[in-house]
């Protein structure tokens, strides 16, 4: 499911801020951009997002700041007087006359002149790190069930309106009957064919039989009730869902062509078009 979070802290002259952001997905695949600084942190980071998560494209941002500027490398005047000693050793060997400045700006290019003031995680920053992932997940989750539950709203909403229009597809059954009894007795007389009734009685009743769509209303009910019992009671029925939507499908579609009816046909059409908006919302559920 769609969702974002964000996380912030201080600790020492660092601000830390964590971003997760997630998409729609029927796996789980996480990204973890995180600083060197931070990388021994990264297993635990995996592990507190996974648990949260579940499934889905996963990204998480890891950055930090300093918070106050940071002061040039010191010199290590021991090293600089000791090279400087070198230099005017050879330099009166060799009868040279070096300009100070020169000899300056060399010295201060030798290794090791330039104290090196690598970075280190200072006191309690690793807490504050998991802190800020914490945060993030809390916003994240926060975020996205908001949005399931207007997600559920409207996926019910749309359930309850494929069993309604289910039910007024069943008052053109009687219709339906008379129609095609009506149509067949029609297409005999015009062709001027002499057929016993009785005969004909058992035909029709054998077609009709073909047309009865009283099964799949029975199954269509029963995957509606589990519908509603899946959402109800699943902690992530989103998987779930969309197989249930299958079967949706298959016995609004045998319906379909079971219908014989231009206005049941349009009410099957109405049935898929609210049928194909479900599948595309259960794809951001967890």
């Amino acid at each position: 499911m769609t969702g974002y979070g964000k996380g912030v802290r201080v600790c020492g002259n660092r601000r830390i801020t964590v971003e997760i952001r997630t998409l729609n997905g029927k796996t789980m695949d996480l990204s973890v951009k995180i600083p060197s600084l931070y990388r021994v942190k990264e297993f635990d980071i995996r592990s507190m997002v996974t648990k949260t998560v579940i499934r889905g494209k996963t990204d998480v941002f890891i950055s930090y700041e300093t918070i106050e500027a940071k002061a040039a490398n010191p010199i290590d005047s021991g090293v600089f007087a000791d090279y400087f000693r070198q230099v005017e050793a050879v330099s009166e060997q060799l009868g040279l006359n070096a300009r100070t400045g020169h000899v300056i700006a060399t010295i201060l290019r030798m290794p090791e002149v330039m104290k090196s003031t690598s970075e280190s995680l200072a006191p309690g920053e690793e807490s504050a790190l998991l802190e800020a992932a914490g945060e993030a997940l809390e916003q994240l989750d926060h975020f996205r069930k908001h949005e399931g539950e207007i997600l559920m709203a409207d996926i019910m909403d749309r359930i309850d309106k494929i069993e309604q229009l289910s039910q007024e597809a069943a008052v053109y059954e009687p219709e339906r009957v008379e129609a095609v009894k009506r149509r067949i007795s029609d297409n005999i007389n015009a062709i001027g064919v002499v057929i016993d009734p009785v005969r004909l009685e058992q035909e029709l009743i054998f077609y009709l039989e073909k047309l009865d769509i009283t099964e799949e209303k029975v199954r269509l009910k029963k995957h509606i009730d589990y519908f509603r019992d899946v959402v109800n009671n699943e902690e992530a029925p989103g998987r779930k869902l969309g197989f249930v939507c299958q079967e949706l499908g298959r016995e609004i579609n045998t319906t379909g062509s079971k219908a014989n009816h231009a206005e049941m046909q349009r009410l099957v059409v109405n049935m898929k078009d609210e049928l194909e908006k479900i599948k595309e919302q259960s794809l951001n559920i967890l």
